[in-house]
């Protein structure tokens, strides 16, 4: 329907500006391209395609219909026809007929809902094509349901070694007490991010990447990839505790396996009866990697094997606990070993207090060791076995209803494992003693009826399991963060959509492997605390911002939350932080900090629809309701300039703006401070230039971005310019946020391309900013106003001849806020009547500068003087010349009159014209332009009063006197005010 018409709005659209009015006409060519109008309902895609089926086609063809969502293209390809038959029947005679009602639903509104869901685009930037195909479902992957593929994942990935080498000992530690609240803290914060979580997983669809994913399109992208990075760091660095676990249960099963065996034959300085056996550093080093590169090995060799057997290793686990509850019921005094007490409520009184004390780095009660325990620091031991709660949500692709099995699945592991582990404080502080609580690190082994090698086996295959899911998580995790494509020093990680990550898993299993080295379960446990805290508080930020604003997009299926619960869970996350280790907490905040400053400058910029554009959203609007729409405080006042980028002339092609406006517009900011507006007209019918308008907009945004001004950019279609910037001028902006100072170049090129239409158009424009009390400023010689590198010496002269509330003062003062300008010092020149008057002007004006703090050099000159000095030659010159140009038009003017017998008409309206005023206008600009030749020939910048155009004179004549009043001035800005103060002289 339209050829390559995506590639003329790519390429073309460079001269948007300047060009006449039969420019952009249908089918005209500029350069070789052809602009076509847009057809009727084009920018409808469903209503467009429709138009083009055959309503007798048969049923059967229904699949072959392609819909494009993309707004940007403005071609479709109708692959089939569409039948004349509903989805549910015989089509009936609709009276939204007109509105395409009945196509809309056939295709968005029931096929689309039934088949495939609509993928979000894989980046922050632009997606690629997002269509609805109506074929026939493919055959998938068997989806898994809540059991198998939320709640046996996250019970697996919870119940990890913690739980069978260090529980029993950190209830000998914290006492039965402090257990039960340790585990009650621990599991109230897993429990709130749950709740949170669900809330964010059933607010839509979810794609891969787990919480980076929830976490980054709530937060936007560069608090995803920070967290998101952090969190896989942690996945990696679990890899490596789960391995230790392995290797140290397996060690204490197989003492004679050990390469270098160390035994403690001392327990708090007092001997004792039997040594006690401990793995050495170096045989958990040196089996540590050993296991760690066969489970590479694996992953590399059979990552969907490892995925269909993964639930398989809960089997052992759930077996072993049975054994571990039968063995403590059965236990009895002294059996099945020394300090095993059975079920006592001596043991429970005994072991209800704390004991907390050194140990060495085996966790051997020791007075000389370097570890001192408290509640603090178990709060980082034990956290480790309260996480895994995102296993399932890590799995959403693979679920049949992510919208029930995550926030369901999710909650009843959460729930079932800190139940079984208040249960296990009671029951491990009544069966044994605190010495053996303290001594014996696999208790639960000992314990185990009837055999403790089957609570060896359960650990081992369930640590073996959970490494393997973190070696297989974290890569894709790394993966689905490159795959976005946010961080080019990402991209050796990404992978094609359904290829293994490779790359990915060697990375992690390098750093796996060094940790694993580190050889201290005790010492990395910590580590992985502080990156899931970090995790979880950002889940529960995220829930909280997006529950606090309530944005209508917010509908979360999960109704049980609430924003203050994801605030006290991420509260709690950062409390746990701190209680574990500030230093752990400094470190690793710096890490997400920096993090999160590399992708801000790095990062490829995005749009994810994040929370905080919707903080932002809110607090403008707040903001402009709280402005109101009252005259605004000169103190409060700011510089909101639109920017006219539509020019006199033509422009280059592909620069929608010239350049040095957008340079001149940064230099009406302090400090950045301020919003600049760039508006371009199009003439035409808004219907048929519509699609033109957008491509110019989009352009001219980009061309503001490359620019480095901070602004907005607007096209408007309008038959003229004169109507485009009368509709313009009335209707941009809102409330006190609108414009109000109107930006333009002076029409030098006017007479010398013979350009007649200008005048008008040019007199019209500061008619209607006078009107809509708006001011204005005119820049000539804008091709040679100075960017941000070029030094500019001299001074900025002003020309203060009618009150216009500050502004040109205001304006000197941010000119000299720049660096190209603040070598300069500013000149003020003031016109008094009589020479009398001079020294008290001077005095009244340095006076009232001294109150504003602006620093200016006063420069009075007298009517008198003014009548007496000589003109410039080359403004001589430029007066006669005027004067016959005038006297030529005025004499056309008589003769159309006396033919048409009609009154004198200039621009389509009655003129009055007055000679001796006209000589008297041309006297006036030929005076001041002589005055500023003489004193600001080399000013660096001149600032001049505009004057207002005179009433029933012809736009010819004002064009004339401006001319006249401009002439040899290289660089002049022509300042109007608009009857408002911007300075003031009050604090």
């Amino acid at each position: 329907m339209h050829s390559n018409r995506d590639k003329e709005e790519m390429d073309g659209g460079g001269e948007i500006e300047g060009a006449d009015e039969n420019e952009f006409a249908p089918g005209s060519s500029r350069g070789g391209r052809k602009y076509s109008p847009v057809v009727a309902h084009d920018n409808d895609r469903a209503v467009l395609e429709m138009s083009s089926i055959d309503p007798r086609s048969s049923r059967q063809d229904l699949k072959k219909v392609k819909v494009s969502m993309q707004p940007d293209v403005a071609s479709e390809e109708i692959e089939g026809s569409m039948p004349n038959h509903s989805v549910n029947g015989p089509q009936k005679e609709s009276k939204l007929e007109l509105f395409g009602f009945d196509s809309l639903v056939n295709i968005l509104g029931l096929k689309s809902m039934t088949g495939d869901q609509i993928q979000a685009p894989p980046s922050p930037r632009d997606g690629g094509d997002v269509s609805i195909t109506l074929e026939r479902p493919r055959p998938t992957a068997v989806k898994s349901g809540t059991l198998m593929g939320v709640f046996v994942p996250c019970l697996q990935n919870i119940m990890g070694i913690i739980y069978y080498i260090r529980f029993s000992w950190i209830v000998g530690m914290a006492g039965i007490g402090e257990s039960l609240l340790l585990v009650a803290f621990c599991g109230s914060c897993t429990f709130l991010t749950t709740i949170s979580l669900s809330a964010i997983a059933t607010n839509g669809a979810m794609k891969g990447g787990g919480p980076y994913y929830l976490i980054g399109r709530a937060l936007g992208p560069e608090v995803g990839v920070s967290i998101g990075l952090c969190f896989f760091l942690g996945n990696a660095v679990a890899g490596a505790m789960y391995v230790l676990g392995a290797v140290e249960t397996f060690l204490n099963a197989v003492p004679a396996a050990g390469i270098f065996k160390e035994t403690v034959t001392k327990v708090n300085g007092t001997a004792i009866a039997e040594p006690i056996t401990r793995p050495s550093l170096h045989d958990l080093q040196i089996y540590g990697i050993v296991v760690t590169i066969l489970l590479c090995f694996i992953v590399f060799g059979g990552v969907k094997m490892i995925n269909r057997v993964a639930p398989a290793f809960l089997v052992p686990v759930v077996f072993s606990l049975i054994c571990i509850f039968s063995g403590i019921l059965l236990a009895r005094h002294d059996r099945p070993a020394v300090g095993i007490t059975g079920l006592s409520s001596e043991s429970f009184k005994e072991n209800w207090g704390p004991a907390y004390q050194r140990t060495n780095n085996a966790g051997i009660p020791d007075p000389n060791g370097k570890i001192y325990w408290n509640f603090n620091t178990l709060v980082g031991l034990f956290f480790p076995a309260v996480t895994g709660i995102m296993a399932g949500s890590n799995r959403s692709a693979s679920l049949k209803d992510t919208q029930r099995s995550i926030p369901v699945g999710t909650l009843a592991a959460t729930l079932t494992t800190s139940g079984l582990y208040l249960v296990s404080v009671l029951f491990f502080g009544s069966v044994a003693t605190r010495d053996k609580l303290l001594t014996d690190r696999l208790l639960t082994a000992t314990i185990a009826w009837p055999f403790p090698a089957i609570v060896y086996i359960g650990i081992i295959l369930s640590t073996l399991g959970a490494a393997l899911q973190s070696l297989t998580g974290a890569p894709r995790l790394l993966a689905a963060i490159a795959n976005d494509d946010i961080l080019p020093v990402l991209n050796y990680f990404k992978v094609v959509d359904g290829s293994e990550p490779h790359v990915a898993t060697f990375f992690t299993a390098f750093i796996c492997i060094g940790c694993v080295v580190i050889g201290n379960l005790d010492l990395i446990s910590p580590t992985i605390t502080m990156f899931y805290l970090l995790c979880y508080a950002g889940v529960n930020l995220s829930c909280f911002l997006l529950d606090l604003l309530d944005a209508p997009s917010w509908r979360p299926r999960w109704k049980f939350h609430h924003w203050s619960f994801s605030l006290v869970g991420a509260l709690l996350c950062i409390v746990i932080m701190f209680l574990i280790s500030w230093a752990f907490t400094v470190v690793s905040l710096a890490l997400a900090s920096l993090i999160y400053y590399y992708v801000s400058i790095k990062g490829k910029a995005g749009d994810w629809g994040d929370g905080f554009k919707s903080a932002y959203f809110q607090l403008a609007l707040r903001s402009l309701r709280s402005l109101g729409a009252s005259q605004v405080h000169p103190k409060n006042w700011y510089p909101i300039p639109l920017i006219f980028c539509r020019p006199w002339g033509k422009l280059p092609e592909n620069v929608p703006c010239h350049p040095k406006l957008a340079d001149f517009a940064n230099c009406m900011k302090k400090k950045g401070r301020g919003m600049s507006i760039f508006i371009s007209i199009i003439d035409g019918d808004y219907h048929e230039r519509a699609e033109d308008a957008k491509t110019a907009c989009r352009q001219l945004s980009t061309y503001i971005d490359y620019k480095q001004c901070e602004g907005v950019a607007e096209i408007v279609v309008a038959p003229n310019m004169s109507e485009g910037f009368r509709g313009i001028v009335q209707t941009m902006g809102l409330g006190n946020l609108k414009p109000n100072i109107i930006v333009m170049r002076y029409p030098e090129i006017w007479r010398r391309e013979n350009l007649t239409e200008i005048p008008a158009t040019f007199v019209g424009i500061i008619n209607d900013c006078i009107v809509a009390n708006k001011a204005v400023v005119i820049v000539k010689g804008l091709d040679e106003w100075p960017n941000e590198y070029q030094r500019q010496y001299g001074t900025i002269d002003l020309y203060w001849i009618v009150r216009d509330g500050g502004l040109m003062l205001l304006l000197s003062q941010l000119l000299l806020t720049k660096e190209s300008f603040e070598g300069c010092k500013i000149q003020v020149f003031c016109i008094a009547e009589e020479d009398s008057d001079a020294e008290g002007l001077k005095a009244d004006v340095k006076k009232f500068l001294y109150d504003l703090r602006m620093q200016a050099e006063v420069i009075v000159i007298s009517m008198k003087s003014w009548e007496g000095q000589g003109e410039q030659q080359e403004s001589i010159e430029a007066f006669s010349a005027a004067q016959c140009r005038i006297a030529s038009y005025l004499g056309e003017m008589k003769e159309r009159a006396q033919r048409d017998k009609s009154p004198l008409m200039a621009d389509g309206k009655p003129v009055v014209v007055n000679e001796q005023q006209v000589e008297k206008f041309l006297y006036t600009t030929l005076k001041l332009n002589s005055t500023i030749l003489k004193y600001s020939r080399m000013a660096a910048v001149v600032f001049v009063s505009l004057p207002p155009p005179p009433a029933n004179h012809p736009a010819f004549f004002y064009m004339e006197y401006m001319d006249l009043l401009v002439e040899n001035v290289p660089r002049l800005l022509i300042v109007r005010g608009y009857r408002r103060d911007v300075v003031t002289l009050f604090t």
